[in-house]
């Protein structure tokens, strides 16, 4: 019993260290358009997936034949699905939403996932009521009034449409957690990193057909190194954030309860904050500032109903 006891405990922790270490390689998804600012969020989506698809292709090659044979037309419609909400849908987004709004509006309201996550599963065995959750909830809104307000009192007119790209993204990633996280908790036979390169090439079939219209012949010009500086950032992304961070969740996410798992999303933005603040050379606004106490404050809270 009480080497049971321990090894649960040495799962959480490592589910919980995958799941600050997802955090820190994600946050890094929100530079990625300020490093390449003369490509628009369908090119940085195109070459970001393609990438994801290409090198998961390899990796789960070796493992191809046993899970063409276990994996159904239900599962292949589950990869569809996620692939397009989880990935393509939600990187348009977030990359509209950066260019337009800026990192540090984008990953505040990004933030907001952990309480938006915990609500998608409040139907779940062990969820806690909504009542419960108000608290989190209102200094969560609080705080994501706070960001509104600040985009939308700037001249850049962008700003209003960036806030709510940013939504759409918040909104595409919820979607994506909760649905992804009951595929992981009935799958048989399949790893969550294999699922996860699974993913990956699905996307990468999917950013193909961005391809085209995302690369027109006859589009902007942009000189060689440019290209090179392009190629090197949608890769890095590619690998790092989406196959190595995406792995690190799925592993996460079988090995913490879906209340606990909801609370490392605001890993994301916390280290997504702090890239953007560095890379700004600047310290956040009094509205910024207020935005992430509050936001942090809705998560410790939501954190404090389930253990109650």
């Amino acid at each position: 019993m009480l080497s049971q006891i321990h090894a649960t405990a040495h799962t959480t922790q490592l589910g919980i260290g995958a799941g600050i270490t997802a955090g820190a390689f994600w946050g890094l998804v929100f530079l990625a358009p300020e490093l390449v600012p003369g490509f628009s969020a369908l090119q940085l989506a195109a070459g970001r997936y393609l990438a994801y698809g290409i090198v998961a292709a390899i990796l789960v090659a070796r493992a191809w034949p046993r899970l063409r044979q276990r994996l159904t037309r239900a599962d292949w419609r589950g990869l569809a699905w996620l692939s397009l909400a989880g990935n393509i849908v939600y990187y348009l987004f977030l990359a509209q939403a950066v260019q337009l709004g800026g990192v540090a509006m984008t990953s505040i309201v990004i933030g907001l996932l952990p309480i938006t996550v915990t609500l998608a599963g409040l139907r779940e065995h062990g969820a806690v009521s909504l009542r419960r959750l108000v608290p989190s909830l209102l200094l969560g809104g609080a705080g994501l009034a706070c960001i509104s307000w600040d985009s939308l009192s700037s001249l850049d007119g962008g700003s209003g449409i960036g806030l709510l790209s940013a939504i759409g993204a918040l909104l595409s990633w919820t979607f994506y957690a909760a649905v992804n996280r009951r595929w992981l908790a009935r799958l048989e036979g399949i790893s969550a990193n294999e699922w996860s390169l699974l993913v990956g090439v699905m996307t990468g079939a999917q950013a193909l057909l961005l391809a085209l219209p995302a690369f027109p012949p006859g589009g902007a010009a942009h000189t060689g190194s440019e290209w090179l500086q392009f190629l090197g950032v949608v890769t890095a992304v590619g690998i790092f954030c989406s196959v190595i961070g995406n792995a690190l969740w799925n592993y996460a996410s079988r090995a913490l309860p879906m209340a606990l798992m909801g609370q490392m999303i605001v890993f994301e933005t916390v280290f997504a904050s702090l890239y953007g603040f560095l890379w700004e050379a600047r310290w956040p606004s009094g509205l910024e500032a207020a935005a992430l106490v509050l936001l942090l404050a809705g998560v410790v809270s939501c954190a404090a109903a389930h253990r109650n």
